[in-house]
């Protein structure tokens, strides 16, 4: 019976029961969120390279423009406080004690600051920060000057953190030297509401 049933397999295989092996998808490679060309990351590398060392050079350049404000302030004095175009700021921060007077000196007719100087009771950083004030407020017209603000004095020195308070003095005695400016101009103006200014010239 046995034999019947190998004969019968051997000449009708299709009866024998078949064994079916699955497919397995082959995986699929997937690209990294991060994988870039080489290229392209050596680009962006060198790029932020050349940041990174343009940062640091200013940086030291301006600590260099703060030690050398300190070692060789510019145009340490005082002005004529009788001139009726000299403007004096004289402020002073309790927090540290630190005092600050500064003079300008304006064109009338351009209103431009021509001169300026200083005198400063302090650290390091305030004689740093007057020092520099002067040398940027020259040439500038009163309205520009009035536009100068404390973050423009610290980023150029590059002021620490705890040392932006002398940067806020010297804007402070900037807006006191061109407010004492004006209000001294003012006063000096003549007023000519009965004529007679009219009347000597004529005279």
């Amino acid at each position: 019976m046995f034999a019947i049933r190998n004969t019968l397999r051997a000449v009708r295989p299709a009866l024998a029961r078949k064994t079916f092996t699955p497919r397995v998808a082959a995986p699929i490679a997937r690209r990294s969120y991060h994988e870039k060309d080489d290229a392209e990351a050596e680009a962006e590398a060198e790029k932020f390279g050349e940041k990174i060392n343009s940062d640091f050079e200013r940086q030291n350049a301006n600590f260099y423009a703060l030690i050398d404000h300190y070692t060789n302030p510019r145009n340490v004095g005082s002005l004529n406080g009788k001139d009726p175009n000299v403007g004096s700021g004289l402020v002073g921060a309790p927090a540290c004690g630190d005092v600050m007077k500064l003079d300008i000196q304006v064109d009338e007719k351009t209103g431009t600051i021509i001169d300026a100087r200083f005198k400063t009771f302090g650290c390091g950083s305030a004689i740093a920060s007057s020092s520099y004030v002067t040398t940027l407020v020259k040439g500038k017209r009163l309205e520009e000057a009035a536009k100068i603000r404390n973050v423009d004095i610290a980023s150029e020195l590059c002021l620490p953190p705890v040392k932006l308070h002398c940067s806020m003095l010297a804007e402070d005695a900037i807006q006191a030297a061109i407010a004492n400016y004006k209000s001294k101009r003012t006063a000096f103006t003549p007023s000519n509401l009965s004529g007679t200014a009219k009347t000597l010239e004529s005279a």
